[in-house]
């Protein structure tokens, strides 16, 4: 396993074990975080932000993780399956009752010195919405 691949899955296995802390270990100063449906958020601060607003109105856990890396090891990509339940109400989306999804989804990454830069994260934000509201 590279160190970009190796970089990625610590990532990954601090967000299925609610580890924020070691996910914002794992990133630059100057991080940004993009997802599909949203806005931008720049910086380690905003996405610690992100992350406790993520701890609050989801449960989630990632599986079926296939991770990809450049051979430089400055790009890498992930696969996975989101098995999630939606705990509290999120502005704007349909009321949270605890419902669980599974969802498949992707991301993209920048790294940089050994830590992640850049993280774009897709979903089907519409699949979501059809199974929280059923």
């Amino acid at each position: 396993m590279s160190q970009a691949e190796a970089t990625i899955a610590a990532y990954y296995a601090a967000f299925n074990a609610g580890d924020p802390a070691g996910m914002l270990a794992l990133v630059t100063e100057d991080v940004e975080h993009r997802v599909n449906e949203g806005g931008i958020r720049r910086g380690r601060e905003a996405f610690a932000e992100f992350c406790a607003h993520m701890g609050v109105s989801y449960r989630e856990e990632l599986r079926d993780l296939v991770i990809f890396a450049t051979p430089d090891g400055r790009r890498g990509a992930a696969e996975f399956v989101v098995h999630g339940a939606y705990l509290q109400t999120d502005p704007g989306l349909p009321e949270a009752r605890g419902q669980r999804y599974v969802l498949p989804a992707g991301a993209f990454f920048d790294l940089r010195e050994g830590r992640i830069a850049r993280i774009t994260t897709f979903y089907n934000l519409s699949d979501w919405v059809a199974q929280v509201s059923a």
